[in-house]
């Protein structure tokens, strides 16, 4: 049986594919917006009066004007200790079918009432090209793991690349911790 191409894995493709990945990754967890405000925690929110991610307006290109976004998941805690809960919540472009790419963001309280909840804070880019999966919030924590492709070629229903990650509340943003790849060795 002859394997196609892209099918066949080489330790090159695997570095090129986890250094790629890794720089995506920390570019943006360190661009945060200048409108930012939270301050270090580690408490539990209460989930009641947190951000309402059906109500933010995401800065994501879905096609056209009336394209729409599709809240997948979401999670709250008060990363901040301000006593109110953030809102995290996973969304993608609505979709008829096919997998469309996902991104993370991290919703505040608007700063005016009335308003559509701030986002303080993008943790995946639709530009990135990943889907989302086992996402959770805890204290002062958001986990996941990103579903990746390791060439144009591989068909955009299935990932071939996967990468556990976590992003820790430190010093007034978030900071990215990266799980090792599998089948890695660590010194």
């Amino acid at each position: 049986m002859t394997q196609l191409p892209h099918t066949r894995t080489r330790t090159v493709h695997w570095l090129a594919t986890t250094a790629a990945l890794a720089a995506v990754l920390g570019a943006s967890a360190l661009l945060q917006p200048a409108d930012a405000t939270a301050n270090p925690a580690e408490s539990t929110a209460r989930a009641s009066g947190a951000p309402d991610p059906g109500a933010a307006h995401y800065p994501m290109d879905c096609g056209g004007a009336s394209a729409r976004t599709d809240v997948l998941d979401k999670g709250t805690a008060d990363f901040d200790g301000d006593g109110l809960a953030e809102t995290v919540a996973v969304v993608r472009c609505k979709a008829e079918g096919g997998t469309p790419p996902s991104a993370v963001f991290v919703l505040a309280h608007p700063a005016h009432k009335g308003a559509p909840p701030r986002i303080v804070a993008t943790l995946v880019r639709q530009k990135e090209r990943m889907s989302v999966k086992d996402f959770t919030t805890g204290a002062g924590t958001v986990s996941a793991t990103l579903l990746g492709y390791s060439s144009p070629d591989v068909p955009r229903c299935c990932p071939d690349k996967q990468r556990k990650v976590k992003w820790e509340w430190k010093n007034g943003k978030f900071a990215l911790t990266p799980a090792p790849v599998a089948g890695s060795v660590s010194v």
